[in-house]
């Protein structure tokens, strides 16, 4: 996203922020709210196009909003969709993705005035790795063919009372709108959208067996003075690593697997 669209982003962010830091809001009720106008706008092509057009006052954009709207999401929602609209976009599309986060992003605030945004993270994070590891539960939940309330009866079987009901409805909302992603980017994006709840990196961390509280303390430590920020460790046990550890910070990974160290040495007989 660039241009117009991030700074229009920006404002709403900062509305959302000003909206969540009301204690008078229910910020869950919001969060829900605004998805529902997210999956709206990404289904109504043609309104989503009228209230991007950059041909069409601002003004003009937020009546048509706030007249589409009223009586069906809340007063701080409605303000929230009409501020957006009144700002210009570069690609009509950018202001479903934009809604998309921050209905996520309101979720994840949720989460954390509860208290929950730690648990939250690593809910999301073995949540991924549960369906990496199972073909048949990540056909199910990719299946084409099969219906959004399907999906989310067997997400709510396999989530509800286990997991934070933020957690819960993130993962419900991801597979039931894909919106052309993979269920793992999705999965990604959420947990990089919670760790900047607090301003820090997501690290995932695989080792062969898991690791004490002394070596995460000491890891943590290690990655936020050499990335400048500080990390969310995202812990997989993994035995075929054999020893040490991989992280992996972004598009970058920090190799030192003993089974990483024996294939390099297998390459170098090779060669």
């Amino acid at each position: 996203m660039n241009g117009a669209s991030r700074e229009a982003l920006a404002a709403a962010r900062e509305h959302l922020d000003a909206l969540t830091d009301n204690t008078s809001v229910d910020v869950a009720t919001l969060a829900g709210e605004l998805a529902a106008v997210t999956a709206l706008l990404d289904r109504e092509v043609s309104l989503r196009r009228v209230l991007t057009d950059p041909a069409q006052a601002g003004e003009a954009k937020a009546a048509l909003a706030t007249r589409l709207l009223s009586g069906q999401v809340g007063g701080e929602a409605v303000d929230l969709v009409s501020g957006m609209v009144r700002s210009r976009w570069s690609y009509s599309r950018d202001l479903v993705d934009s809604l998309e986060e921050l209905a996520n992003t309101a979720d994840l605030t949720a989460a954390q005035q509860a208290g929950a945004l730690d648990d939250v993270e690593d809910e999301l994070f073995r949540f991924g790795r549960i369906v990496s590891s199972s073909t048949e539960l990540r056909a199910a939940l990719t299946d084409k063919a099969a219906t959004g309330s399907a999906k989310s009866e067997l997400l709510r079987s396999l989530l509800g009372g286990k997991a934070n009901p933020a957690t819960e409805r993130l993962i419900v909302r991801l597979v039931t709108q894909p919106r052309g992603r993979s269920l793992e980017a999705g999965l990604e994006s959420l947990s990089k959208l919670a760790a900047a709840r607090r301003d820090r990196m997501v690290a995932v961390v695989t080792s062969a067996v898991p690791l004490s509280d002394q070596q995460k303390q000491r890891l943590g430590a290690v990655l936020a003075k050499l990335y400048g920020r500080q990390m969310h460790l995202n812990l997989d046990v993994d035995p075929t690593v054999l020893g040490g550890i991989s992280v992996r910070v972004g598009d970058e990974v920090v190799n030192g697997t003993v089974a990483s160290r024996l294939d390099e040495a297998a390459r170098r007989l090779a060669g």
